[in-house]
């Protein structure tokens, strides 16, 4: 059995890629690992409360293993506490991390390299499937998520909860699940949880970022990247 680490966002990929993990028994998932924003608490890039992270961890019933990072490391910071941290589940006999990611192949090569120095593997259950067909069986999953944060042009469908009607109305050149960055989520209930989580929608607020390069599109600033902009919506515990 491989002791594993799964890299969890709170959304949608990650929710399905755990499903499939955890009909997988030669895979022995001993923590949920988030990073977090530890100015705001929340998940990186995607704005969630951590106090909904949690809530999403206890539902599901896997230890949550929290890396607390600052507003926008630079990528030498950034790669230096991710390999604290990695280094710490190997001396734990950590041996795989999994992670939710489709098509990337930048990011793939990125994640596969720092987990290389540390001697973990990767493992990527949805790699190189179908978005359409993913995004539909997650919903046939019984699956619920809302849309947290969107690039600034997709303003409109910030808060919203993903449905067919939604993902078809979406524009031709936007990922159905968002891959490319145009949106982020928080999955709120399906297969993976013992209860559901309540939440209400709360103010929406506009921030620019530096644009990432080659890391998880949460967290890494440069002062030669370009400037994108992002709508969040406040997702709050009922």
């Amino acid at each position: 059995m491989l002791k594993c680490i799964f890299n969890w966002s709170g959304g949608k990929d990650s929710a399905l890629a755990l499903y499939h993990c955890l009909q997988n028994p030669n895979l022995d998932i001993r923590y949920l690992v988030t990073t977090i924003n530890d100015a705001a608490d929340r998940i990186s890039m995607h704005g969630v409360r951590t106090e909904l992270l949690i809530k999403q961890a206890d539902s599901i019933g896997i230890p949550l293993y929290q890396i607390r990072l600052p507003e926008m490391p630079g990528m030498q910071e950034y790669d230096e506490v991710m390999h604290r941290h990695l280094t710490y589940f190997k001396n734990e006999g950590i041996t795989h991390s999994i992670f939710g990611d489709i098509f990337l192949e930048d990011l793939k090569a990125y994640r596969d390299a720092r987990l290389s120095e540390v001697g973990l593997q990767g493992i990527y259950p949805l790699w190189k499937r179908d978005t359409r067909e993913l995004i539909n069986e997650f919903l046939h999953l019984g699956f619920g998520t809302v849309i947290a944060c969107t690039q600034e042009r997709l303003e409109h469908i910030a808060g919203q909860e993903i449905t067919p009607e939604l993902i078809d109305a979406l524009p031709d050149d936007v990922d159905v699940c968002g891959e490319n960055g145009e949106f982020h989520t928080f999955t709120f209930k399906g297969p993976i949880f013992k209860n559901s989580i309540p939440y209400q929608t709360g103010v929406k607020i506009f921030k620019a970022y530096n644009a990432p390069r080659n890391v998880d599109d949460s967290c890494v600033s440069s002062t030669d990247q370009k400037q994108s902009g992002f709508w969040y919506c406040d997702l709050i515990l009922a």
